[in-house]
């Protein structure tokens, strides 16, 4: 017979969902010595394109070791790490940072005795610019969201605020055009009202289309923001969930945020 729609019942098929998109980064059972100590206990986490996505914990957690992975600095003892589907665990650093993988360090490790301009012109020493149009288009992006790096060209980083050297060491790393911005402690040694503006500012970046993995131990900030998020003890995740709800979680406020 002949349905409706033009069609013989015999030929009607189920609807088929169409594939969850890959994500852009996969950690496998992520395992990572220093010497005979294991930090990273094969830990798994992934990161879905458009994402910002927190891991927290507090100093000694495996953190930052886990970014030592991801940009190459650190090879892992088993596991793997794939991006864009492509396993790159055993790729070499630069090799990541062409690939669009770009991490602003903890510390945020700017170059004291190069002015700002120069210390954005070395974010993208990797980066093959197709015209000076196009250099000039993401150089005026940087300075539109840090309006201070544009008043500030001229000066030395050295010079300049622990705030607002965080800001030049992020807007360094955005003038790489990261496909994934990885942020290690961004909240550290800042006061209150600039952290709430640096975070402010990521949620923004992310905003924009780029991918974001932050390792915080300022749960109230990070969770607030974050679409998704990791709680890592002592080289394990423990637990991890949507960022709000995180941040309802009562073993985490309790952990975190100093109340039950």
């Amino acid at each position: 017979m002949t349905s409706p729609d033009g069609t013989l019942d015999g030929d009607r098929q189920t609807p088929v969902a169409p594939p969850q998109a890959q994500p852009l980064l996969v950690i496998e059972n992520l395992a990572v010595h220093y010497g005979r100590i294991e930090a990273l206990h094969g830990i798994s986490l992934h990161v879905a394109n458009g994402e910002l996505v927190t891991l927290l914990g507090a100093n000694g957690a495996g953190k930052s070791t886990t970014m030592r992975a991801l940009s190459g600095l650190h090879k892992p003892t088993t596991g793997r790490i794939m991006f864009e589907g492509t396993d790159i665990t055993a790729t070499t650093t630069h090799a990541r940072v062409r690939s669009g993988i770009i991490q602003v360090p903890e510390g945020r490790h700017i170059f004291p005795g190069m002015t700002v301009l120069e210390n954005l012109d070395m974010g993208c020493y990797a980066r093959k610019f197709e015209s000076k149009a196009a250099y000039r288009e993401t150089l005026d992006q940087v300075f539109e969201l840090f309006p201070r790096l544009a008043e500030r060209r001229g000066q030395y980083g050295g010079t300049m605020s622990g705030g607002e050297q965080q800001m030049l060491a992020i807007g360094r790393a955005l003038m790489a055009r990261p496909r994934l911005l990885l942020l290690d402690e961004p909240s550290m040694g800042l006061a209150p009202k600039v952290i709430a503006q640096i975070f402010a500012i990521i949620k923004q970046i992310n905003a924009g289309g780029t991918t974001v993995l932050l390792v915080e131990q300022n749960a109230q900030q990070a969770l607030s923001r974050s679409d998704r998020a990791y709680i890592m003890e002592t080289g394990v995740i423990t637990k991890e969930g949507a960022g709000r709800a995180l941040l309802h979680d009562n073993s985490v406020r309790d952990a975190y945020l100093g109340v039950a």
